[in-house]
């Protein structure tokens, strides 16, 4: 026993740095101060300073915050109504289908995803005339699509860990469903649907693959900045700015997990 622990430790802790060691060396070398990649030439936070006077990036960076948070917003709203509908109206006909096409995006290979968009945003430009070329919209549209699939799932699991019979009592008690539904139900389901709004909002922010496929000229999300300049070489600044990506993103999935957490304390104190 003792030995399938220790063998259990080591493979975990060698699992461990084989995802994060490449990121801890982005992270230090970010810090150099030596303009080559691969020498150390002191601490530095020069190439931090520097992404303030990059215009390109700036830009980007602002575009990309743009893009998540409106995706965020529009994938929180449709798929909290997507959960809805999937736990609070019982086996209602096409649910199984429903329920498919709902999910259909969390497995689906994002390659499938973006050029499905393109296609799509093509083909309603030649019959009706919008969206008149691509950019910031297509961008949102094209996230909405996958990142509602995420938000419905954490928004179900809560759903269905809620006692109906809450909503039911205030129904008797003379609220209309609107009111039973804002007043019981949303307060319950608040912190899941903010931790999907979180996650949302992260897969948005950290997309490359579908905003290349959906996006056009002057509408280059962060990621894209960077595979761009990462392809004419490596740099400081790339890796101080990837590390700044790289923050906030685990800060924002540490929230996402602390609301889920939070939400689920509360059900078990509750029950």
């Amino acid at each position: 026993m003792k030995r399938a622990g220790r063998f259990a430790r080591g493979m975990l802790g060698a699992g461990l740095a084989f995802l994060y060691l490449p990121i801890a060396a982005l992270i230090v070398y970010s810090f150099n101060a030596s303009q080559a990649v691969g020498v150390w030439g002191g601490f530095s936070t020069r190439w931090y300073g520097a992404l303030l006077d990059d215009e390109q990036i700036l830009a980007a960076a602002w575009l990309s915050l743009r893009v998540a948070a409106l995706n965020a917003s529009l994938a929180a709203l449709l798929g909290t109504l997507a959960a809805i509908a999937l736990v609070r109206f019982g086996a209602f006909r096409g649910r199984a289908l429903f329920a498919a096409l709902t999910t259909a995006p969390l497995v689906m290979p994002e390659v499938i995803l973006g050029l499905s968009a393109l296609l799509t945003f093509v083909a309603l430009e030649g019959l009706i005339g919008w969206p008149a070329g691509r950019g910031a919209t297509t961008i949102v549209i094209a996230h909405v699509t996958f990142c509602m699939a995420y938000v419905a799932v954490i928004v179900q699991s809560r759903l269905a860990g809620q006692d109906p019979a809450l909503e039911e009592a205030a129904l008797d008690l003379g609220a209309t469903p609107a009111v039973a539904f804002l007043r019981v139900t949303l307060p319950l389901i608040a912190p899941a649907v903010a931790a999907g709004w979180l996650l949302a909002f992260t897969l948005s922010l950290d997309d490359l693959v579908v905003a290349s496929f959906v996006s056009g000229p002057g509408a280059s999300t962060l990621p894209m900045v960077i595979y761009s300049k990462v392809r004419l070489g490596l740099s400081p600044e790339i890796n101080a700015l990837a590390t700044l990506l790289v923050a906030a993103v685990a800060l924002t999935l540490a929230i996402s997990a602390w609301l889920m957490l939070r939400g689920s304390a509360r059900s078990n104190g509750q029950d």
